[in-house]
């Protein structure tokens, strides 16, 4: 699901919530933005979390920021939540602007991670807005949490089932496994990997997930490898390893000549139409978060040749689906023969495959990429007019 449609969701509950805030205007005090941020990143409810500006709570009205003197560029805001001195980490934050009833809202999100609980080794007051004897103070080594739609820890203790939650989950004691892992793949940046050298992947700081490849590289193929400047396909058997404990199995695939490597795709056939096919990554799943690992988070599939949309990517099911409603209503916008020729090159490598009786060709993928394109270019103009 986008910012967007997370934001508007929210918004239509017309409360606040554990791991949601919002706010009419932006701060004047940075102390107070301070104190909602270490909040919101030691939420209880194991996820991301958004404080979205520009929205009045009392009645639900949405005021928008663009003419508030007090707004901040993500820069700024980095500054403001960097700076300070921490514990160990700082709180990892992002700024994005989505349009709600024609005005800019701002919407920070603190995102999920495994270092709580966060907080600060020296105190912090601002000095700066205009009436400084309200303005809220850190203290150094108090715990502050997102409890339900209020901040825990000012003018009390912080419950300590709270903190035993929030150091459970550093420690990696109260989630399961595969929920540890999910978090730990969207960290991209924090992986090592050198496929053509190594066989094996690995946490910087929990190194005792990896990923470990199988045995050799095996030729294979598959119809996306015609879209490669080396039309040829290798893949082997890929485990995600808890200490000596295989959690997770897959594949790697390898190709142009084993210069680009990917995670198994997903294949996904046409609705009311059997014979035809296409591969996809969906990046809330553990695929497409190896795929924004291996690609360093660019999530570019292409290798010495330009990025065909030979694998299609979404972000999330919702989007997928979206898409096989626009394929259905489109699939016979381009005939075969116009596919055939557009991309004669490629489906001239192609070695068809069955897949369970079905073949699944590079026609058919050429075909889907085209729609697939046609899509995302709607998509984006959809998205520029909210």
């Amino acid at each position: 699901m986008n910012l967007h449609d997370i934001v508007k969701g929210l918004f239509s509950s017309k409360r606040e919530g554990g791991y949601w805030d919002f706010k009419k205007d932006w701060y004047d005090d940075k102390g107070e933005l301070l104190l909602d941020v270490l909040c919101m990143a030691n939420n209880l409810e194991d996820r991301d979390a958004y404080i979205i500006i520009g929205v009045e709570d009392s009645t639900w009205s949405i005021k928008g920021v663009e003419s508030d003197p007090n707004r901040l560029p993500l820069r700024n805001l980095s500054q403001i939540i960097s700076n300070k001195k921490y514990a160990a980490y700082a709180p990892e934050v992002d700024l994005q602007t989505i349009y709600l009833d024609g005005h800019e809202v701002d919407v920070i999100i603190v995102h999920n991670t495994l270092h709580t609980p966060y907080y600060l080794t020296e105190r912090f007051k601002d000095r700066k807005p205009a009436d400084s004897h309200t303005a809220k103070a850190i203290e150094a080594g108090k715990i502050y949490v997102r409890l339900n739609d209020r901040k825990a820890g000012i003018g009390e203790i912080t419950p300590y089932w709270c903190l035993e939650h929030l150091w459970g989950k550093h420690f990696g004691l109260n989630q399961p496994i595969l929920k540890r892992l999910n978090v730990l793949l969207d960290e991209p940046q924090k992986w090592v990997f050198d496929w053509g050298n190594k066989d094996y992947a690995y946490h910087t700081e929990h190194p005792e997930f990896r990923m470990q490849k199988i045995g050799d590289f095996k030729q294979g193929w598959w119809p996306t490898a015609a879209f490669y400047a080396h039309p040829v396909m290798h893949l082997a058997q890929l485990n995600i390893m808890y200490h000596s404990t295989i959690i997770y199995e897959t594949e790697i695939w390898a190709f142009d000549e084993i210069r680009k490597y990917l995670p198994k795709a997903t294949n996904n056939c046409i609705n009311g139409k059997p014979d035809y096919w296409y591969s996809y990554y969906q990046m809330d799943t553990i695929e497409g978060k190896m795929l924004a690992i291996f690609t360093d988070g660019s999530m570019d599939i292409s290798s010495r040749e330009p990025n065909y949309n030979q694998f299609l990517i979404f972000g999330d099911e919702k989007e997928r689906k979206d898409f096989d409603l626009y394929l259905d209503e489109h699939f016979e916008d381009y005939t075969d023969d116009q596919i055939a020729d557009k991309y004669k090159y490629q489906i001239a490598e192609d070695t068809t495959t069955n897949c369970g009786g079905l073949v699944y060709s590079a026609l058919m993928v050429a075909k889907v990429a085209k729609i697939y394109g046609d899509w995302k270019q709607r998509s984006q103009s959809i998205e520029k007019i909210k």
